[in-house]
């Protein structure tokens, strides 16, 4: 069975994930093909011969334009991952074990490192998180506030002298909002604990910058900015205690073993450089697709804004409008859009199918049944005007369908 949508159709899920765009696809090109021949750019980039490393040349030429984009110190602090959930998980239990070897061999461990993480993670932290409170760790879930932003204040009172990780999210994947990455970093370090965020919806909406951050690690996802799936960043700042998660032939600089994705590496590179060139622009652009939807979706009767979003702020990602549609829930909203030509979401595409609702939204204070009725509308590099003009008069036809 297949499902295909004609060329009306409005795709507004960026946040889910994004386009392959044509940048991407013509560095690929080379790697798509089949046959004999193609071994010289497809080979194993770990092989001495002429076409492994060819291979090896392609990645490691990869490796330098994500770690120039990025703000990375130095290419090898970058790690080619199978996506951001793996980045995310290598980040969390390498970092913590990595920290508590640290202390082991100083004769300093604690009977239970602490690690912090926000409530409003990704699953890809809050599952890890909770991996390694079965490995002896104890784990700190920070509240945010109603607008869900993680207070520095907060976490300098969740700080202690037992604290060896925090991880918070650059920008929440549902409402948008963007933290003080590099002040929650410095009070961390302040502490004698590590840092990591999940800058994955960061990347290309917002200002991402590696040193700026004086994070020590962050994940990042390839298919999020125009990328292919299947590939991500780790970047680990050097010299920085960690314990690889994926073991065994040493690829990565013994950080991710694994035959590496050359062709993935490519495509990815080209998505991150794009992604981080344009981003000023763009996100100029989608702040005032933004704000026109919230203005014309919260006059209607029933329909709130989940969050404050100010027209023009900087607080919140661009591309993000979220909203809580009173007596309609998630998915019959969204199916009913579909019908009409359109792609929203009700939040994580990674949680999608559960029927409960967001810990996001709990989190911030969202009701059981509001946040039922939740509805995330994200946008992109192809998304225009027309778009959401045309979206606005079909969300009035789906809240109103008898």
């Amino acid at each position: 069975m297949s499902f295909t949508c004609d060329d009306t159709y409005v795709y507004l899920d960026y946040a889910a994930t994004a386009p392959l765009t044509e940048e991407v696809a013509a560095a690929m090109a080379p790697y798509q093909v089949g046959g004999r021949d193609t071994i010289l750019v497809n080979a194993n980039a770990n092989s001495l011969h002429t076409p492994g490393r060819s291979a090896f040349a392609a990645l490691e030429a990869a490796r330098k334009t994500v770690a120039k984009a990025l703000g990375a110190a130095r290419p090898t602090e970058i790690i080619f991952t199978s996506g951001a959930t793996e980045a995310d998980d290598s980040a969390l239990i390498g970092l913590a074990q990595g920290a508590r070897e640290v202390l082991r061999l100083k004769g300093a461990l604690p009977e239970k490192p602490h690690i912090i993480v926000s409530a409003i993670e990704h699953d890809a932290i809050l599952a890890p998180a909770k991996k390694l409170e079965s490995l002896g760790f104890r784990v700190s879930r920070l509240e945010v506030n109603a607008q869900g932003f993680v207070e520095v204040r907060a976490l300098e009172e969740a700080l202690c002298v037992d604290t060896v990780l925090v991880s918070v999210q650059a920008a929440n994947s549902e409402v948008g909002s963007i933290q003080p990455i590099a002040q929650l970093a410095q009070v961390s370090h302040d502490h004698g604990a590590l840092f990591h965020t999940d800058a994955v919806q960061a990347l290309g909406k917002a200002p991402v910058d590696v040193g700026e951050w004086g994070v020590d690690a962050a994940s990042f996802s390839a298919h999020k900015v125009g990328g292919p799936k299947g590939v991500g960043v780790l970047y680990l700042k050097a010299r920085t205690s960690f314990e690889p998660y994926l073991l065994g032939g040493g690829q990565e600089s013994g950080m991710r073993s694994g035959t590496q994705n050359v062709a993935g590496a490519v495509g990815c590179a080209t998505a991150v450089f794009d992604a981080q060139s344009l981003q000023e622009q763009e996100a100029a652009r989608l702040r005032q697709l933004r704000d026109y939807l919230y203005a014309e979706l919260t006059q209607l009767d029933g329909v709130d804004a989940t969050v404050e979003v100010d027209p023009g702020s900087f607080d919140f990602l661009p591309n993000i409008v979220h909203v809580l549609v009173k007596g309609l829930e998630s998915e019959t909203l969204i199916l009913r859009l579909d019908m009409l030509g359109f792609g929203v979401s009700g939040g994580s595409a990674c949680s999608s199918l559960s029927l409960e609702p967001s810990h996001v939204l709990k989190a911030m204070g969202v009701s059981t049944d509001r946040a039922r009725e939740a509805l995330r509308i994200s946008m992109g590099r192809y998304t225009t005007q027309d778009d959401v003009h045309r979206f606005v008069d079909a969300f009035k036809k789906a809240c109103t369908w008898e």
